[in-house]
């Protein structure tokens, strides 16, 4: 079974920049759909940003409305890890931050990205203060 553990969450101020790290064990990322969602108190969780794939070759980066323009997603294969990279944060992002997998990679767009993920992480909280 695929085992996802997040790092790299902390407290910091509005404006700061942060990265997150996804690494997997038990099994390669080589290929899957990659995710990073987030759950702030009280609210819903919310589609961060996500890798896919439309031919094992060519990946393609989706984020949330929310985070457009802050927030890049990028892969390691060598060290099988995603990461998160965070800039401008706001109060608002404050949120447990979880990592998931889909391993069939194909390519997911917008509210696809709500559906058939395989596998999470138990997260990691992201506090940005004023």
């Amino acid at each position: 079974q695929v085992q996802l553990l997040e790092s790299g969450g902390g407290l910091v101020q509005a404006g700061d920049s942060l990265r997150l790290s996804c690494t997997a064990s038990g099994h390669t990322f080589n290929r899957y759909a990659m995710g990073w969602f987030r759950q702030a108190p009280g609210k819903e969780r919310e589609f961060a940003a996500g890798i896919s794939w439309s031919d094992g070759y060519t990946w393609y980066a989706d984020y949330g409305d929310s985070v457009k323009g802050r927030f890049s997603i990028s892969r390691d294969s060598a060290k099988n890890t995603v990461y998160l990279q965070m800039n401008s944060l706001k109060p608002d992002d404050t949120a447990v931050y979880y990592c998931a997998a889909d391993t069939n990679g194909r390519r997911r767009q917008g509210t696809q990205w709500y559906y058939g993920m395989d596998y999470w992480g138990k997260g990691t909280l992201v506090t940005v203060s004023s």
